[in-house]
């Protein structure tokens, strides 16, 4: 899409995942990620806000107005050209570590991008999928 006027945004906020399990969803986030959970309005449904550095993920629990948990089988192919999010790791090889430790899902990797960075997908509670990653190679 090209327009004459651009909104000339100035940073980026947030994405909102829906889930199913609120718990789970903040032991995979700050738990095992190390993100903090921050204030969250006094909202009418239930949900949790996690940060890191400025960008926050809103977290909304399923309900008839929010919708199913997770993405669901988009008929991807090759999953780290589908929806996913990432996080940088300063040791890839601890963040590997932890998460064979606690028997996460593993949905493509370990393997080296072009520029020697490793990564690894794995899925959170509702089968969104997380890219960790090295921060170069």
């Amino acid at each position: 899409m090209q327009t004459d006027k651009s909104l000339a945004v100035n940073s980026f906020d947030h994405i909102t995942l829906i889930v199913d399990d609120l718990e789970a969803t903040r032991k995979f986030y700050v738990d095992f990620l190390g993100m903090k959970e921050s204030p969250r309005p006094d909202f009418d449904f239930p949900g949790a806000w996690f940060q890191i550095g400025s960008v926050q993920i809103h977290v909304t629990c399923s309900s008839e107005l929010a919708g199913q948990a997770g993405w669901g089988d988009r008929q991807v192919k090759s999953i780290s050209r589908g929806h996913h999010f990432a996080f940088t790791v300063d040791n890839f090889d601890d963040a590997m570590n932890a998460i064979h430790s606690l028997g996460l899902k593993i949905g493509d990797g370990p393997k080296s991008r072009p520029d020697g960075a490793k990564q690894v997908y794995i899925y959170d509670p509702d089968g969104h999928l997380v890219e960790i990653c090295s921060s170069g190679g």
